[in-house]
């Protein structure tokens, strides 16, 4: 078990709610991975795949969070820490938003909320990896502080690995 606070699951900003997963959330996440264009899950695989998040989240007291907007109410992408190519002590912050909630903000409002929810606990540093070609996402992880550490080759292409301290 983790030396480490679990962090907050339900996270509020101005405009958005971030939240655990629900069986509910299927549907809209095999829209959101079908935006990628490497097909389409099946809301069945989805559903799966919430559950290993639920589990994991009650493992490691970390999460992946869906997004709301507040006013809304509706879905839009995700936000949270992640094992990913990290570990729990320094886990990953991850992202992904609906090509139509893109350039409003979204992305570094959730993210901020859970860089605030990572600092609470008591953890010393985040990574986060992108590819090299996602230029929005990484001026949102610039936006929240993170510095660029080393770059690195994968089958997909080059990936960016950046760090931030936290207080």
């Amino acid at each position: 078990m983790s030396t480490y606070e679990a962090m907050p699951f339900h996270l509020e900003t101005e405009r958005l709610m971030l939240r655990p997963w629900a069986e509910a959330d299927a549907a809209e996440f095999c829209a959101l991975l079908s935006e990628r264009g490497k097909g389409t899950p099946t809301v069945e695989h989805i559903r799966t795949s919430i559950a290993e998040l639920l589990t994991a989240t009650a493992t490691t007291g970390i999460a992946l969070l869906p997004i709301q907007r507040r006013d809304e109410g509706d879905f839009i992408g995700y936000c949270g820490l992640i094992i990913g190519r990290s570990t729990v002590e320094e886990p990953e912050i991850a992202y992904e938003l609906f090509q139509r909630a893109h350039g409003c903000g979204y992305a570094t409002e959730a993210a901020g909320a859970v860089l605030d929810a990572a600092i609470a606990t008591g953890r010393k540093r985040l990574w986060s990896t992108v590819g090299a070609w996602n230029t929005p996402s990484l001026r949102v992880l610039e936006k929240l502080g993170f510095e660029r550490d080393h770059v690195s080759t994968e089958d997909n292409g080059e990936v960016v690995w950046l760090t931030r301290s936290l207080p």
